[in-house]
């Protein structure tokens, strides 16, 4: 069991009248959000982005993850019009992350983890981001950051930026948080701690689901989404209405799917 599910919960039921009602414990501290975000910090920041948002519903990513897994062969254009032809229901911060069934298999694989990030995004939004910038000055310190063909690092001496090379081309990068966080033991070869998996196009057919220049504006602390802040918080969680540049409207009818199973 990890530091974070034995130490810390961010919720306790209490029972009112039969029914459970939920109230918020003291926010983590600084070493458990470091723990926290360890295994996305090092995400691109539009990606990074998405995923905050996404984890903030983390009821409906095995879902997803599920449906992502069962149509990883759909790409760009075809993996979008699939999107809106099964009428999936999933918030547009899910629906972000469809592309990326690595992430969502991440994030389904460890439920636990998913719920204390979206719980802290929604309650200690601020904390998180400085969590990222840490290990990402920890990372770029140690060499292990650095800016090659698939992303560009900038670090402007208070925050460390990443980037896609291609912003339309996204590469997941892969690493072990007891490496890139850690100073190399001698000898160690720096280059191979962090590999990246295969291109994920994300083009126009996805900017109904936020993809209109995600990321951060790391000094107000705030996570963008379609150049506006997201303000979804634990207190308006179940009233926040997103701003989208390219709003989705759902066909009228439940999910149905069209499309057929392949591996």
């Amino acid at each position: 069991m990890s530091l974070l599910a034995r130490d810390f919960t961010f919720f306790t039921v209490l029972l009112i009248g039969g029914a459970p009602a939920y109230s918020q414990f003291p926010p983590l501290s600084p070493p458990l959000l470091d723990q926290l975000v360890a295994r996305i910090a090092l995400y691109p920041d539009p990606l990074l982005a998405q995923v905050l948002t996404a984890s903030t519903f983390w009821n409906e990513i095995p879902d997803a993850a599920a449906w992502a897994d069962r149509h990883s062969y759909l790409r760009g254009d075809a993996l979008a019009e699939a999107i809106k032809e099964d009428n999936l229901q999933w918030d547009p911060s899910i629906l972000a992350l469809l592309p990326f069934p690595s992430v969502l298999d991440t994030m389904a694989h460890d439920m636990v983890w998913t719920e204390q990030l979206g719980n802290a995004v929604l309650t200690q939004r601020a904390d998180v981001m400085d969590a990222v910038q840490r290990m990402r000055h920890k990372a770029e310190s140690y060499g292990y950051l650095q800016s090659n063909g698939y992303i560009n690092v900038h670090n402007d001496g208070d925050y460390v930026e990443i980037l896609p090379v291609n912003p339309g081309l996204y590469y997941v990068p892969g690493y072990d948080p007891l490496v890139v966080f850690a100073p190399p033991p001698p000898g160690f070869f720096i280059g191979g701690a962090i590999h990246f998996g295969p291109a994920i196009t994300i083009g126009a057919a996805f900017a109904p689901w936020g993809w209109v220049h995600p990321g951060f504006a790391w000094r107000s602390h705030d996570l963008i989404i379609d150049r506006a802040p997201w303000g979804r918080v634990w207190a308006n969680r179940a009233t926040y209405i997103p701003h989208y540049d390219h709003p989705w409207v759902r066909a009228a009818g439940p999910r149905v799917e069209r499309h057929a199973f392949r591996r």
